[in-house]
């Protein structure tokens, strides 16, 4: 059941979905981050199951990378919880952490290593056995179709593919929530279809929960939730298309438009 906070309108917040019998992959419990006076995330609560792809959506400011910060352990909250396959972040970060696999908004890649060498590496951080790397590495290689850019440096590959190899880094712990920053800046509209077609047939063949950050409309259209976040607050979680029908509005965007005050940041 849906939730929409703005213009007036109120409706119910919960989703309805099979997954919503088992236990949360992510829990957020009203989390609070503050830079001096300025609340970057005000209370913020948000349960995630596995298989769900859910679509944060924000205009440039709304607090999506600080919430990422937070998930990731590169924050602490001021106050609230948050929870990684039932692991309190706060009390227990190292089995929370390793559930998490991340794409940043910036890259991350060595230019410089080849493709399977940057897999490596990163295998090597997860304490990974070289038998088990080497499988997992030509998984991914083939699945993300970039077997026969193995032995390429990153630095010539496109910014698609160099965005493959970073979703392929992520997958190869084996994690149960993928947590996407931003992943389409600076991607041609051809590579941001492809690679949030991939995410969203992950959801399913592996049944990973899948939060995808980003202020682009057209990029929430598939996702089986949308949270709007906006100076730090959560004013909907809902589907697609209750989103649209309970704002009135023709499209999401004009949605999105609506409850943001034209998507402006604070200032």
């Amino acid at each position: 059941m849906p939730y929409y906070s703005g213009n007036g309108v109120t409706v119910n917040k919960q989703v309805e979905t099979p997954a919503n019998n088992r236990a949360p992959a992510l829990l957020l419990d009203n989390v609070v981050k503050s830079y001096g006076s300025n609340k970057a995330v005000a209370g913020v609560s948000l349960t995630v199951h596995a298989g769900e792809f859910i679509a944060l959506l924000g205009p440039n400011g709304a607090g999506k990378s600080t919430l990422f910060q937070l998930l990731s352990g590169l924050f602490v909250p001021d106050s609230g919880r948050i929870e990684v396959m039932g692991h309190d972040m706060s009390r227990n970060a190292v089995p929370a952490l390793a559930g998490l696999g991340i794409v940043f908004q910036q890259p991350t890649l060595d230019l410089e290593l080849t493709v399977v060498a940057n897999l490596q590496f990163h295998a090597g951080l997860h304490g990974m056995p070289a038998a088990l790397a080497k499988a997992r590495i030509e998984r991914e290689l083939v699945r993300l179709d970039l077997k026969d850019r193995a032995h390429d440096k990153a630095a010539k590959l496109s910014g698609g593919n160099r965005r493959r190899v970073e979703l392929a880094r992520a997958l190869m712990h084996e994690p149960r929530i993928l947590l996407m920053d931003e992943a389409t800046v600076g991607l041609d509209p051809a590579s941001r279809s492809e690679l949030l077609k991939l995410l969203l047939e992950m959801r399913t063949e592996r049944s990973v929960a899948v939060l995808w950050a980003t202020h682009l409309c057209e990029e929430v259209a598939g996702a089986d939730r949308v949270v709007v976040l906006h100076r730090g607050k959560v004013l909907a979680d809902t589907t697609p298309a209750e989103l649209i029908a309970s704002s009135g509005k023709a499209t999401i965007e004009q949605a999105f438009l609506s409850m943001t005050g034209g998507g402006k940041p604070p200032g």
